[in-house]
């Protein structure tokens, strides 16, 4: 019996060693962040400029597989700071400056890709979808700190999580308005997810959903839709706690669809996937763009932005990945079901006189394109008639050709 003990117990030992189990990660943490220090980040001359940061797929140009060469690519670009590495080395991500429209944003992130193409070659090719369609060449990570932490903690998520999306800065003024901007966000997240879902195929299976990035990004804790915060001091709070018990060790760590950027004094909006044409990403940057502006001149009217729960937006959210806009969404104050088409089409008027404003009309009226057909609808019309490789070529050919 004693034996058998022993046995189990070298067997969990090893186990253990196997899996890197152990107390607490010990993170590479940066200094610690004080409320005054957030709240300083959101003191900007100018309001509401915006920056968009873009991840793609590298693909090898005869297999249309996931090709790790990110490096190599880099090296290539001269190291040019437009270009960032990924948790995995079969993407990039592209930086635009900051800027004041959605179209000029949208216009760098079209000369990044120009760029990039270029770069890559005969050997390889980009692509702007939020999964590759069939291929299971997922590589290695990244070499770097950062990215040695996330894969030793996050082993599923690092090993199996491969997708790309569209993140969205956008520059509010003053602290409390910030904040107060932030919390009422979160509700309109479900309809930014269906205007921007573009990953209906992974692994070789259209998988049911408009969108399978989210479900990728579950496998990360702090995802999904964000909880709300009622001071800045809250949120400092429970960034000390998660670095003081070793949960994490910055609010890097926070992988939500939408988070406040404490650096950068934005409020960043991740919920897209990454866009096939640079139209479309244009179109979803001046939506969101156009609503932070409006729930930010609500807040200076004195009206009471809505903080609603994060159980109910996530149910909302669920509906936006499954369906996309062909799907409905509940009202988070009545409980009416609503068409998801009818739902965004109000939103999308009611911000017409802020995108106006803000220079980009035109942007934010060619979100309507999405709403007639989002990019996984696009995908799976074509997949059905030139089938799953058909498809990798169609993103390919077409990531390229919408940045000329």
């Amino acid at each position: 019996m004693a034996r058998t003990f022993g046995r189990d117990a070298a067997a969990a030992q090893s186990t253990d060693r196997a899996y890197g189990l152990t107390a607490a990660p010990r993170w590479a943490a940066g200094p610690r962040l004080t409320a005054a220090a957030a709240a300083a980040a959101f003191e900007h001359e100018q309001p509401f400029t915006i920056g968009v940061e873009e991840e793609l797929f590298l693909i090898d140009r005869e297999t249309l597989e996931l090709a790790p060469v990110a490096e190599d690519v880099l090296s290539l670009l001269s190291n040019d700071g437009r270009f960032a590495r990924e948790l995995r080395p079969s993407q990039l991500e592209t930086v635009t400056r900051v800027c004041t429209t959605a179209g000029d944003a949208c216009r760098e992130l079209s000369l990044a890709r120009r760029d990039l193409a270029a770069a890559v070659g005969n050997q390889y090719r980009m692509l702007a979808s939020g999964t590759h369609p069939f291929s299971r060449t997922w590589g290695g990570v990244t070499n770097g700190v950062r990215y040695k932490e996330i894969a030793d903690e996050y082993t599923w998520a690092a090993q199996r999580s491969l997708a790309c999306g569209l993140h969205v800065h956008v520059a509010v003024t003053g602290a409390e308005r910030a904040l107060a901007v932030y919390n009422a966000l979160r509700s309109y997240l479900p309809e930014l997810a269906a205007l921007g879902a573009n990953s209906p195929y992974f692994e070789g299976r259209d998988i049911g959903m408009s969108s399978i990035r989210p479900k990728l990004n579950d496998a990360f804790p702090r995802s999904g839709v964000p909880p709300s915060f009622g001071t800045w001091e809250d949120l400092i709070r429970y960034i000390d706690w998660g670095r003081t018990g070793g949960l994490f060790p910055d609010a890097t760590h926070f992988w939500w669809e939408l988070r406040p950027h404490l650096r950068h004094g934005t409020i960043e909006v991740r919920v897209a996937d990454t866009q096939t044409h640079v139209a479309d990403a244009t179109a979803i940057v001046a939506v969101i763009h156009s609503l932070v502006a409006f729930l930010a001149d609500r807040y200076d009217a004195g009206a009471r932005l809505p903080v609603h729960p994060t159980h109910w937006i996530a149910e909302n959210a669920w509906r936006a990945h499954r369906y996309g806009v062909r799907g409905w969404f509940v009202d988070l104050d009545t409980g009416r079901q609503q068409p998801a088409r009818e739902r965004i089409s109000r939103l999308l008027a009611e911000l017409q006189p802020y995108a106006r404003e803000l220079g980009s009309r035109e942007e934010l009226e060619a979100s309507r394109v999405l709403l007639a057909g989002n990019g996984a609808d696009r995908q799976r019309y074509v997949c059905r008639r030139e089938g799953l490789r058909g498809l990798v070529t169609w993103l390919a050919r077409e990531t390229e050709r919408s940045a000329t």
